[in-house]
């Protein structure tokens, strides 16, 4: 069976940026496949976007795990015959001192916020090379294009390679017809950014704004619009570029 509509799928789906992301696309009538880890957050995204009169179903899928990844995009193509966007969006950002970074927090946050995005966007290639189209979009951070963040080396680290990653599949997946584009957001009120233990907890909005020159934080909402751009038609021409979204912070530092 073939569907009609687009098919999208959102990794990390079910809280923040990219449960603000499914439900965009949803309204835009796209079928959305909603992956998570996090299955009850997940479960409910997919079901609220099909109440809403759209279309979707949830995945469950842990993007470290090239099995499951491969065996998702199999099911995606047997089941519905097409694949039209990535949105690679699951990571993690745990504050881990320096003196405290073992090799095992450095390799699971890049196996997630880098790897991860290569394990899912690798089988659907095919698939989009046979279509002559396709958009990937993956979220990277304004501490992997611009900032450093102390006690988040890995992470920061782990977000400039995803800045390489869209570069390098822009340039070799463009004859294909497939584009490949970023988004590093700026701070914006997601549970990672309100969590004491990894960010700058309840108060972020107090802490940040006086630096950022729109005076507030971003809003998921926000994100996943620009998401939805990238992923249309009227970015047709764009490729291999990572969009800084993040309310003037990056020009108003420097």
């Amino acid at each position: 069976m073939t569907i009609e509509r687009r098919v999208v799928l959102v990794t990390g789906g079910g809280i923040g940026i990219g449960r603000a992301s499914c439900e965009g696309f949803g309204r835009a009538g796209d079928h959305v496949v909603v992956t998570d880890v996090l299955e009850a957050q997940g479960k409910a995204v997919a079901q609220s976007i099909v109440d809403a009169g759209g279309s979707a179903q949830f995945v469950a899928l842990n993007v470290r795990s090239t099995e499951q990844a491969d065996a998702v995009m199999a099911d995606i193509m047997a089941r519905l015959g097409r694949i039209d966007v990535i949105v690679a969006n699951a990571g993690i950002a745990h504050r881990v001192p320096l003196a405290a970074l073992t090799d095992e927090k450095w390799d699971e946050t890049f196996d997630i916020d880098l790897k991860g995005m290569f394990r899912v966007i690798r089988p659907a290639l095919d698939a989009m090379r046979a279509a002559q189209s396709g958009s990937i979009v993956c979220l990277s951070s304004i501490m992997g294009v611009a900032y450093g963040w102390d006690e988040h080396v890995h992470y920061s680290a782990a977000k400039s390679g995803v800045v390489g990653l869209v570069r390098g599949l822009a340039v070799e997946l463009a004859s294909a017809g497939i584009r490949v584009n970023g988004v590093a957001p700026g701070y914006i009120r997601t549970a990672q950014l309100l969590s004491a233990e990894n960010s700058l907890g309840p108060d972020a909005a107090e802490l940040a704004s006086p630096y950022i020159p729109m005076q507030r934080l971003g809003e998921p909402d926000e994100i996943a619009s620009v998401i939805q751009f990238l992923a249309s038609s009227a970015a047709s021409y764009l490729t291999g570029q990572v969009l800084t979204v993040d309310g003037g912070l990056l020009v108003g530092r420097y």
